[in-house]
């Protein structure tokens, strides 16, 4: 694995010395049921630090004076607890009210009650979970965080096309090998092999596939996943790209570095470089990769 970072990572020293320390805890405000602001004095009562991120509703939490996955605060919704790479994700979706949206891949449910309270909980949310142990936490967030705009489907992405809709807004935070969460499981750096990439890479190629089957002219899809690997990331795009039957273009993504043009004897789009990494040791958050994608 570490001989694979060298080819792509900036400062892997850095990197790995930063996967092995504790990692930085994010909590989203619940816009739904409260507005930042009160959050905040709400936590500060109970002795919980938190400062302000590149986001407005999401706070690094500094200091807790208990679990913060288990205040009354958190139970009653108020707050999400997620990374800053799962939000800017979102963010870069572009969601509003009154639209109908699709997460492909939803469990636990994070990106998906951001979606909805940034659609004022309006509009229509389809959310599609294959595997069906995780419905009780998609189930028991949205209930959580007061999400009412929401459908929940037992059902395999790559098949969505027959819920006979069109979307204008999708999100693929697609399943992958998670080498960029390391630093919060440290079995990934011993439990997965290349054969593992190759198939999560095929997995995914097939789901955004169907993403660009389901959304409308014009509308936009996120892809994204929490590793590092290239195949996972940029060789996807590029291969969409290349047998996509629908005009497909990437849009910039505003935060991290840019996206890889090249890997190994291969080389990219140049497009490619409008997509986003996000790395521990530059960015204070979990391994992340970003591509938006406009069809037309």
């Amino acid at each position: 694995m570490i001989g694979r970072f060298l080819e792509y990572m900036p400062d892997v020293e850095k990197c790995i010395s930063s996967m092995e320390a504790p990692t930085s805890t994010y909590i989203r405000t619940n816009a739904i049921k409260i507005d930042p602001n009160s959050l905040i004095c709400m936590l500060e009562a109970r002795d919980i630090e938190v400062e302000s991120t590149e986001l407005p509703d999401v706070f690094r939490v500094v200091r807790s004076a208990l679990p913060i996955g288990a205040t009354p605060e958190y139970l009653a919704g108020l707050y999400y607890i997620q990374d800053l790479s799962s939000c800017i994700a979102v963010e870069e979706l572009g969601v509003s009210s009154r639209q109908q949206n699709l997460d492909m891949a939803c469990a636990p449910g994070g990106k998906t009650t951001f979606m909805a309270q940034k659609m004022y909980n309006s509009g229509a949310i389809c959310a599609i979970e294959y595997n069906r142990r995780r419905i009780p936490s998609v189930i028991f967030n949205l209930s959580r965080c007061g999400v009412m705009n929401t459908s929940l489907y037992n059902i395999d992405a790559r098949s969505a096309s027959n819920l006979n809709r069109r979307f204008d807004r999708v999100l693929l935070d697609a399943p992958c090998t998670c080498e960029g969460i390391i630093s919060k499981d440290k079995t990934r750096k011993t439990s997965h092999f290349p054969s593992d990439i190759e198939e999560s890479s095929q997995r995914q190629l097939e789901m955004l596939l169907e993403a660009i089957r389901v959304v409308k002219q014009d509308g936009l899809i996120i892809y994204s996943t929490c590793s590092f690997a290239p195949e996972e990331n940029e060789l996807v795009i590029n291969e969409l790209l290349e047998i996509s039957d629908k005009a497909v273009v990437i849009e910039p993504v505003h935060r991290g570095l840019p996206g890889l043009t090249r890997f190994g004897d291969r080389r990219f789009h140049p497009s490619l470089s409008r997509t986003a990494r996000l790395y521990p040791h530059l960015h204070n958050t979990v391994g992340f990769f970003i591509a938006k994608l406009k069809v037309c």
